[in-house]
């Protein structure tokens, strides 16, 4: 399982320097499937280095986290290559995330009871008591007993978050922005929503609601990020100029 914080593009720009086994590694895969993705056009070829060397990048592990999402959703193969040739060219990695994290929203809701050690293994990484507890406090998981209940979709955040350079009370206080603005923006959006369609049959509502749903997740996460893009970009050159 992709848990490595690098997939979400935060280190654009850096050359690839991830050969075969280590990128198989860090995304929890064979090199068998790196390299049958690449037969198949899923992945870009690598940047080939000294001794004919190949070498991957944070593009490839967002793609392959992307495939991993899109194979949780129950989705085949040749959906799969079908999804990813419909994507623009030259996406960068975190663009590649935010489709993941579309894609991650199509799922249910689902809680799911497993063990310590199915938790690790679903994490692709080992879990100290520290990290549990943490994951717990961001209500990712809850211990019961000698079980942990989890929801999958929240696991794969809740990892990538262990490795955030974040103090857990700043981590905790974003998720309560987070949770009571998105809470707000669904719920004037769901009013709009609703007087559009006030005088038409249950038909046209049920599949407005259907339609609209992914659509709307998609607009929310690229605004945000085109957002949050230039909020920190305003703060990084305001902190360049008082330095």
């Amino acid at each position: 399982m992709m848990s490595d914080a690098a997939a979400d593009g935060s280190d654009e720009g850096v050359e690839p320097t991830l050969t075969v086994d280590e990128l198989a590694a860090r995304a929890g895969v064979t090199v068998r499937t790196v390299r049958f993705y690449g037969t198949r056009g899923l992945l870009p070829p690598p940047v080939i280095g000294p001794r004919r060397v190949g070498h991957y990048g944070q593009e490839h592990l967002a793609r392959l986290a992307l495939i991993e999402e899109l194979q949780h959703q129950g989705m085949t193969l040749a959906a799969i290559e079908r999804y990813m040739q419909q994507l623009p060219a030259g996406l960068s990695a975190r663009d590649l995330a935010i489709q993941r994290a579309v894609v991650a929203s199509w799922a249910p809701d689902s809680v799911e009871t497993v063990t310590r050690e199915e938790l690790a293994r679903r994490a692709g990484r080992a879990l100290s008591d520290t990290d549990v507890e943490r994951l717990a406090a961001l209500n990712v998981v809850t211990v019961e007993g000698d079980s942990l209940r989890v929801d999958p979709g929240l696991l794969r955040l809740g990892v990538e978050l262990l490795d955030v350079p974040l103090s857990q009370e700043a981590i905790l206080a974003a998720r309560t922005v987070l949770v009571e603005h998105s809470r707000a923006a669904a719920h004037e959006l769901s009013r709009l929503f609703r007087d559009e369609v006030v005088q038409r049959d249950t038909q046209d509502v049920k599949s407005l609601s259907a339609h609209m749903e992914p659509l709307v997740v998609q607009a929310l996460l690229t605004t945000f990020q085109r957002s949050l893009h230039s909020e920190l970009r305003q703060w990084a050159s305001q902190v360049g100029r008082t330095s």
